[in-house]
């Protein structure tokens, strides 16, 4: 407690000099940026405005786009800050509002996969009961709490960290993190280590758990049943599993891009693989797509004025 400061800012370390390639990684993070909004918008409004469409697993499809519009603004913008800017520095309350959006992101993510491989579990698993089991009041429920929950847990645990001593200000990181502020704690941060504990096992380790169990019992169908089923079955839950485990090892890069990867890579990934795998979303989009080009080159093509 003797050593502890008045923390006003943070620094964050984990940035260098990249000289003039950092317009080049400006270019490329707003790219980034600006794909992830107009894909994950792109899906969100035809989910919304095409009846065929409300369904559970287009439901926690769409509530899956929404967390990723979230955590991409929560960070994106940020970061383009941050690469342009010589001084790598945060203000404490945007630190612990930037806590507040990654944590309550990396949550809703893992309960909505959680919540959409039970969906695919009961579909395949149990599609005679699939109807009355996963009814709309329990979709609503599903979703409520894959968005209530985190939200509440992350004030807990931003309430047990505001109030610590600090030793010092330099975070080893190229975002805020809350275990990155703990460590430069003074003072005991026993309760706080508690909870970030129970924290990190109800919303990561419980849900990873529910989806491996999940579709460990759908591949057991799978391998199981004939081919068509096999074939069915893999076509549905291929998208849900690479949402999951697209973990590819990668060579030793820049940290920046190691320590983002999550944050990053599941909001451009998501909405691109689930705009090709699914079915009914590829067809609209092409639908889409290619009223608007009949729209562009041929006005008066038969149906474009029909609007």
């Amino acid at each position: 407690m003797g050593n502890a400061t008045k923390v006003s800012y943070f620094l964050l370390s984990a940035y260098s000099d990249t000289g003039v390639f950092k317009y080049l990684y400006f270019t490329i993070i707003m790219s980034l940026y600006i794909f992830i909004v107009c894909a994950n918008v792109l899906l969100i409004v035809i989910i919304c405005l095409n009846r065929s469409l409300h369904e559970p697993m287009y439901l926690f499809l769409c509530s899956l786009f929404v967390n990723e519009l979230y955590g991409s603004t929560g960070l994106f913008p940020f970061l383009l800050v941050q690469i342009l800017s010589d001084i790598h520095t945060v203000s404490v309350p945007f630190c612990f509002l930037q806590i507040y959006c990654v944590y309550t992101y990396v949550c809703v993510e893992f309960l909505n996969l959680a919540a959409m491989s039970y969906d695919r579990y009961l579909a395949i698993c149990h599609p005679l009961q699939y109807n009355t089991r996963m009814t709309s009041n329990k979709v609503a429920m599903l979703i409520a709490v894959t968005w209530i929950f985190p939200f509440l847990a992350i004030v807990v645990l931003l309430s047990l960290s505001l109030p610590l001593q600090l030793c010092g200000n330099i975070i080893n990181r190229v975002y805020c993190g809350n275990y990155s502020i703990v460590k430069l704690a003074c003072s005991d941060t026993r309760v706080n280590n508690i909870y970030g504990l129970i924290y990190t096992v109800i919303s990561i380790i419980i849900p990873l758990i529910l989806i491996l169990f999940s579709y460990m019992k759908i591949l057991k169908v799978c391998f199981s049943g004939s081919k068509q089923t096999r074939q069915k079955a893999v076509s549905t839950c291929t998208p849900h599993l690479a949402s999951l485990f697209d973990m590819s090892s990668l060579p030793n890069m820049l940290r920046i891009f190691l320590s983002l990867y999550f944050l990053t890579c599941q909001p451009l990934f998501n909405p691109v693989m689930y705009g090709l795998n699914m079915s009914k979303i590829r067809l609209i989009c092409k639908s889409l797509l290619s009223r608007s080009m009949r729209k562009c080159f041929c006005p008066n093509y038969p149906g474009s004025q029909e609007e």
